[in-house]
Formats: structure tokens, C-alpha cells, sequence
């Protein structure tokens, strides 16, 4: 992976429209230097809080404060039983503060982590917070709901959007109401540069699709990304809070003396000892030609030696595999790198998307002239000039992405003369997923 300064994330986080008050919390805790990235790396955490009486507010902050610097604490023992430990810390302190007050009780939290480290990326979960990434045009779920729907799902074999008079909102896992939770570690996998890494809470992935997330993670920047995906959730409603997290690997910069990014072994290490006897053999069998050819003293000599290495070589790959078998069966199940893709769509920014946006910037237009909001319409004209002029160049994912822009101002507008007490009722229909 790359260096462990070339990343650029954002956050943002909002009440959304229909709630007074926000019980998603979200923290990111980086590496400060080359030493703590191949230690620890960075991490990223999404929270959902769940409870009456403001309850998941205390116990979502409770996640973002004792999982990342558990996880710090422990990193030393190895990433696996490092993020585990953090979850399962975090999930007693929870379930012992619910306990401790009537009040509290039923209080919970679902936990979403990714660890970048120079090995790629580590995922923590529980519930249904998610967590994508997005490379080459597509978008991909790293994450297993842990709510009814998807439960029924995979005990069906069929998609959970099949499955119909099931309802989405059930939580069958999180942290705090029980004594102990099963986490999903999964990783490392692979990053490289270029890769968007979002993850985010029930409140952004219900009301917008996989495939508009990953457009418009992958044609924005990390900021710019964040905040258009909650305002567009707030569009359709915002039924919910809404928090995302959005992280992408910049180029690795040139390999020099002050690098800082992960030693890489040498390739001396890297490859198995029987090739080397093999490659030994080969040099041999070579040389003892060469001798054969010019008549010269030892060739037979050589190439009987050199062919008794190549078969020592062969022999030794078959040590070589069964001691990698031996020592691989003999580490732990929970210790053993694992990784998982439970979704995958294509995000492509194509014509359709595109359209589909303009139209919604059409209806907020139009909505901004009726009811009279202060608009700065210089910046929204000039993304659209210049939207216009990509696409007869066709330029198609240039146009989106001032269209995108051109949006904030709107957006902005709409923030400011709604009411958060009143009922939006939006004009556009919610997408499919």
C-alpha cells in the first residue's frame, strides 16, 4: 500500500430531517508518523447509536472513544486480536453502563472500523453500518448486515432486496444490549492507489443506492463527496441520521531514502528456497553445456552435479509446501487473514446517471425560483456553463461532476429556509436498489 501520509478523507455527519437529534457518531485516528503506520495504521469509525431518552447518542460515542484506542493499546499483539479486543472491550463497557441505570437499559450501538495499514485494509463490524470500497467503477460491500433481512437472505441464497414482507430496520446483532457480541474481522485486503474507502450509517446507504454512493465517492473529493451524499439523502426525506467517513489512497510517492512507506522484504526472502536451488541447478546445467561445447575437461562432471540439484530443488518444493500447510493449519481460525466481497455493482458515470442528476437540479431550480431562496446563482451557472461545455466534449464524468458542484449552492439554500420540524415531502422518487 502506499505511503502513510497519502491519504485525504472527510466526514460529515447530520441529524437529517425527521429527528431532533443525532445518534450517529463517527472518529478517525491517524498515524502520526512511519513508525505508528506500520504498527498501527489509520483508523476510520462509524457508529449508529440505538435507545430511547438519547441513550444511543451515549452509547455510539462510547465506540468512537474506547475502540480506537483500545485498538491503539493492543495493535503490538497483531491487527486481528487488537480490533477484536477493542470491540469486545467496548461492547462490556456499553452493556455494564445499560445495566447500571434503568434508563440505559436496551442501549446499543452498531460499529463499523476501517484500519488502513501497510499490509491493506482491516474491517471491525457490528450491525448494519457499512463499509465499501470503490475501484474501477465499481462499488463493492465489504460488510454483512447483521439485520433480519439479510439473516433471512442467506439462509434463502437469494439477495435480500428479493426478499419481500421483510422488514429492513431489525437489528439481529449489535454491541451493548448483550454481555458479549461476535465481531466480523475481515482483511487485509488489497488497496491500491486510487481505491475510495466509504463507510457510513444506515441513514446514507438506505436512501441512496450502491452504484449512486460510488459515482459520486469515486468523481468528488473526499469533502465535496460527503457532503452532497447527505444532502441528497435529505432530499428523499432523511428519514434518519446520517454519518459517512470517505477515504481515498493517494499515488505513492517515489521510492527513496526517506520513504515512508512499508519495508518491503527482500527478495532474497521473498522467494521460496527450493527456486533458488532450482535457479542454482539451471546455472550449472549452463556452465557444464558451455564445457560440453568447448570440449573442455568436467562438463559430464558438471551437469551430473547440476542435475542432482534440480532434483534436490523439486524435492525441496514438496517439503516446502507441506511446511506451509503444517504451519498454516496450526495458527488459529480467528488469527487467519479472511476477506470477503458481499455486494459488488457497477458505478460507472454514464449518460443515465448523469441525466438522472441534471433532473434533480432542474426540481431544486425550480423550487428555489417558487419559493424565493437566496441562491448564489453565480457559482450554480458557472458549474453548469462548464458542465455543458464537458459534455459536447463528451467529457461525460467531467459533466457530472459540475453538476454535482453546481448543486451545493441550491442545497445550501434549501438548508437554510427549511424548517427541520416540518415534513419534507420531495417531488422525486427514491431509487431502487
Amino acid at each position: 500500500m502506499t505511503s502513510f501520509n497519502q491519504i485525504e478523507h472527510a466526514t460529515k455527519t447530520d441529524v437529517g430531517v425527521r429527528r431532533n437529534h443525532n445518534q450517529d457518531a463517527h472518529c478517525v485516528l491517524l498515524a502520526t508518523d512511519k513508525d505508528s503506520w506500520r504498527e498501527r495504521g489509520h483508523v476510520f469509525l462509524v457508529a449508529d447509536g440505538m435507545g430511547a431518552h438519547a441513550v444511543g447518542e451515549m452509547a455510539s460515542a462510547m465506540a468512537c472513544s474506547i475502540i480506537p484506542h483500545t485498538y491503539h493499546k493492543h495493535a503490538k499483539d497483531g491487527v486481528v486480536q487488537a480490533l477484536r479486543r477493542a470491540f469486545v472491550e467496548a461492547n462490556a463497557e456499553i452493556h455494564g453502563r445499560g445495566q447500571a441505570n434503568r434508563e440505559f437499559q436496551g442501549m446499543g450501538t452498531t460499529s463499523t472500523a476501517l484500519v488502513l495499514r501497510p499490509e491493506g485494509a482491516w474491517i471491525g463490524h457490528v450491525g448494519d453500518s457499512r463499509a465499501y470500497r470503490i475501484r474501477g467503477g465499481n462499488v463493492e460491500q465489504l460488510t454483512f448486515d447483521h439485520s433480519l433481512v439479510w439473516e433471512k437472505a442467506r439462509r434463502a441464497k437469494v439477495r435480500p432486496e428479493d426478499l419481500k414482507d421483510v422488514p429492513s430496520n431489525v437489528i439481529v446483532r449489535s454491541m451493548g444490549p448483550d454481555a458479549e457480541v461476535e465481531v466480523d474481522i475481515r482483511g487485509p485486503h488489497p488497496v491500491q492507489d486510487g481505491d475510495t474507502f466509504l463507510i457510513c450509517s444506515d441513514g446514507l446507504s438506505g436512501p441512496m443506492s450502491d452504484p449512486e454512493m460510488g459515482a459520486i465517492a469515486s468523481v468528488l473529493n473526499p469533502a465535496e463527496a460527503c457532503q452532497l451524499l447527505v444532502d441528497l439523502t435529505n432530499l428523499r426525506g432523511g428519514p434518519d441520521n446520517i454519518t459517512v467517513v470517505i477515504v481515498r489512497v493517494g499515488p505513492s510517492k517515489s521510492t527513496d531514502d526517506d520513504d515512508d512507506g512499508p519495508v518491503k522484504p527482500s527478495l532474497l526472502r521473498r522467494v521460496p528456497w527450493p527456486f533458488w536451488i532450482i535457479l542454482a541447478g539451471i546455472a550449472l546445467s549452463g556452465g557444464a553445456a558451455a564445457l560440453i561445447y568447448n570440449k573442455l575437461a568436467g562438463g559430464q562432471m558438471l551437469f551430473l552435479f547440476a542435475a542432482l540439484t534440480i532434483i534436490g530443488g523439486l524435492a525441496g518444493l514438496f517439503v516446502y509446501h507441506a511446511q506451509e500447510k503444517k504451519r498454516r493449519e496450526s495458527e488459529p481460525e480467528e488469527y487467519r487473514p479472511r476477506t470477503k466481497v458481499y455486494r459488488q455493482a457497477e458505478c460507472k458515470i454514464e449518460r443515465g446517471l448523469l441525466e438522472k442528476m441534471q433532473q434533480l437540479e432542474t426540481a431544486l431550480v425550480a423550487q428555489a425560483q417558487e419559493k424565493q431562496w437566496e441562491v448564489n446563482w453565480d457559482v450554480h451557472h458557472r458549474h453548469q456553463q462548464l458542465a455543458t461545455r464537458l459534455l459536447s466534449q463528451n467529457n461525460v464524468a467531467g459533466a457530472f461532476r459540475e453538476t454535482c458542484r453546481g448543486m451545493r449552492p441550491l442545497t445550501e439554500a434549501l438548508e437554510r429556509s427549511r424548517n427541520k420540524e416540518e415534513k419534507f415531502q420531495p417531488n422525486w422518487d427514491k431509487p431502487r436498489k
